[in-house]
């Protein structure tokens, strides 16, 4: 049974298993009709090498920190336990094989007496001398004695701890730390019996599920899947008669994604779907790990993703493809087992799956591009609207204001809502911030027609800003225009042509990827990098139902992140939502944020190949610790005696150095736990050093990890 706790497909060759139903509340590309819903081909066995469906059930999880990979976790000892050296063990082995020989060897010739003997003597008949049965009582009083001189011998020269280390390569279990038990197949609390359903007297649907199990057509994702639609059950039990006919009437296939999908295309990472985690990497086994994480496997979930991570690395680091795409991989098999709504951004061409295993795929610049992107995050509130556009269009410009920016905004968004019940695309908003007078005229006709003076008051409050000093229009309109080029023609429309993904639909388990034009409009692409941010932010927050984790993966935040952006990831623990900042630098942060970044997120993590100046920060962030430090002083033995000089000299002139003692001092001091110079320095490739932070507190010290994928 392999251990990565993945009961299906964990490969890139892994087969699809997809399926597809009737639409529901996730937009999807228009195309041919779907299929009918099918099951996934029965496999002869567990696909991608990983274990049996209900074998990976029954495997216990422990968990005894943050990051922990729960599935078949052996937790060690807080402390190193006292470990005798291997020459030690083998010289008193030695010594204590010799002892017992000799003990033997004095026995057996008589120079001890016969008093050994005595036994053999007083069970065997004195009719039994000369005979067969007494020369084998004889040999067998032998056996018995050399036995107990073994064992006895055996143990005071520690031969089975000497055969331990030598049998298993100088890796010692600790004592006292064993798996649990699993529950055996057909118990009462067997896992895959779904011994919740029986407990609510369904068992014929417990019985119809253990059998879809056995028999290959269930996988992970649905166990998952089906497992959260009984605990929405189990909070309104309204639901229990139509959960009830779906697993009666489609099995495994109950209680589909709206997509219709079962799994993922392929698989990139190690996925546990009853922890919810995704397998990292392993802790380094040496001495700049805790003892008690040392060989440890890391991996993240929910509860330190929601937190938010911000990852800093080079270029060729392995951000993406190590820890970004494992992340939203993960979050995407959530979010078909109905747990969770992914949004992840990236360069266009970025490798963070196929388009098959998104819900939708919004790829701005691109005429192909099926889906749009709602530039006002889905409200309708020109306020609010107007906050979010300030935030992306100026939240980067030194010195500007974005509440002036806002309201400069807000002081065209509402008139325009008003008079022709849409927001301005971007075209027209980039006419009303250049002042355009046809487009002004146009725009107070039909506010005059319509009797709105509120909304002619805000035009004209617009008209006594403009060309004042401060004045943000400007700046807006130079912004704007970003996004109005030709590679944009057809994105960004509020008029009904298109289909605009919002991010007010965080509340239903999407899988979504946004593109973005890198290539050829950087700037244009990181305000809609810091539009997205700051609609997540928003909307997350704003959501009435936070049953699900929300999660947007930003590949490349360059440049993204505002005072305000910074301030909003902390308010997303309570919301149940989280962010992942992949940066290459520090730097491409302003100054003023970096310090108040690594406070606001609660996972951190430094690649292989940081500058001294980002280890600093980082160094910072995580503080010190109490260490023992051990000084050891030689001093030279100067002898008074004639034969201990001569001792001395012939010494020295055998090894070449002088005697000396050695005085050793122990004390408590206060050092860092990674120095600035380490994480520059120390890293080896392939490896980062992560801390970890849950969203109820609890915290994992930094540790230094070989990332799962690189050998």
């Amino acid at each position: 049974m392999d251990t990565d706790g993945t009961p299906h497909g964990t490969g890139e060759r892994q087969a699809p298993h997809t399926g597809h139903a009737p639409g529901g509340q996730v937009p999807r590309p228009a195309g041919p009709p779907a299929a009918p819903p099918a099951a996934p081909p029965r496999p002869a066995h567990a696909p991608g090498g990983g274990p049996a469906l209900a074998d990976w059930l029954r495997t216990p999880r422990v968990s005894d920190g943050p990051g922990v990979w729960a599935y078949g976790h052996v937790p060690r000892p807080a402390e190193e336990p006292e470990r005798t050296p291997t020459r030690q063990l083998v010289s008193g082995a030695l010594i204590s094989l010799l002892a017992g020989l000799l003990l033997w060897s004095l026995l057996w010739n008589g120079y001890l007496g016969g008093f050994w003997l005595w036994p053999l003597y007083m069970f065997t008949p004195d009719s039994w001398a000369g005979t067969m049965p007494a020369v084998v009582a004889a040999y067998t009083w032998y056996t018995a004695v050399a036995l107990m001189l073994a064992v006895g011998f055996g143990r005071l020269g520690r031969w089975p701890e000497l055969a331990r280390r030598l049998l298993t390569g100088g890796a010692a279990r600790a004592e006292g730390t064993r798996l649990p038990d699993r529950p055996a197949p057909g118990s009462p609390d067997d896992p895959a019996g779904w011994p919740e359903l029986r407990r609510a007297g369904l068992g014929d649907l417990a019985d119809l599920l253990a059998a879809e199990a056995a028999s290959g057509r269930m996988n992970d994702v649905d166990h998952a899947r089906i497992r959260r639609a009984w605990d929405s059950v189990r909070a309104d039990p309204a639901r229990a008669t139509a959960f009830a006919g779906a697993v009666r009437g489609k099995g495994a296939a109950a209680c589909l994604h709206p997509s219709g999908a079962r799994d993922l295309p392929v698989r990139a990472a190690r996925h546990d779907l009853l922890a919810r985690q995704v397998l990292l990497g392993t802790a380094d086994p040496g001495t700049r790990n805790p003892y008690a994480r040392r060989g440890t496997r890391l991996a993240l979930d929910p509860a330190v993703l929601g937190t938010s991570l911000l990852a800093v690395g080079p270029s060729g680091a392995g951000k993406t493809a190590l820890l970004v795409r494992p992340v939203v991989e993960s979050l995407a098999l959530q979010a078909l087992a109905g747990q969770a709504a992914v949004v992840a951004v990236a360069a266009a061409g970025t490798r963070l799956g196929p388009d098959d295993g998104f819900d939708v795929v919004v790829r701005i610049g691109d005429p192909a591009s099926v889906h749009d992107l709602d530039l006002y995050g889905g409200t309708t509130d020109p306020d609010e609207a107007a906050g979010l556009l300030a935030e992306a269009f100026t939240g980067d410009v030194p010195g500007m204001e974005v509440r002036r920016a806002a309201t400069a905004l807000a002081q065209l968004l509402g008139p325009f809502r008003t008079a022709y019940g849409r927001f301005p695309a971007v075209p027209e908003l980039r006419e009303l911030l250049d002042r355009v007078p046809a487009r002004l005229d146009a725009l107070r006709s039909a506010l005059e027609a319509a009797g709105a003076q509120a909304m002619i008051r805000e035009l004209d409050a617009r008209d006594r800003q403009h060309g004042t000093p401060g004045d943000p229009g400007p700046a807006l309109a130079d912004r704007v225009a970003l996004l109005d080029r030709p590679a944009f023609d057809g994105f960004f429309d509020t008029g009904g042509r298109s289909r605009p993904f919002s991010l007010r639909s965080l509340e239903h388990p999407l899988r979504v990827r946004i593109d973005l034009p890198e290539r050829g409009h950087a700037d244009a692409s990181r305000i809609l990098a810091r539009l997205v941010l700051a609609q997540f932010s928003a909307c997350a927050a704003a959501r009435t139902d936070r049953s699900l984790f929300a999660f947007l993966a930003l590949d490349d935040a360059s440049h993204t992140l505002t005072p305000q952006s910074v301030r909003s990831l902390q308010r997303l623990r309570t919301a149940n939502a989280g962010v992942l900042l992949a940066l290459r630098t520090l730097d491409d942060v302003p100054e003023a944020l970096r310090t108040p970044l690594l406070g606001a997120v609660g996972c951190r993590m430094a690649f292989s190949g940081v500058t001294t100046w980002d280890g600093r920060r980082f160094a910072e962030a995580w503080g010190t610790e109490w260490v023992e430090a051990r000084d050891v002083t030689h001093r030279t033995v100067f002898a008074d005696q004639p034969l201990t000089r001569a001792v001395h000299a012939f010494r020295k002139l055998v090894t070449g150095k002088a005697v000396t003692t050695d005085a050793v001092t122990v004390r408590q001091v206060e050092r860092e736990r990674w120095s600035a110079s380490d994480l520059a320095h120390s890293v080896p490739p392939g490896h980062a050093v992560l801390s970890l932070t849950t969203v109820r507190g609890e915290r994992a010290a930094p540790l230094l990890v070989r990332l799962e994928g690189t050998g």
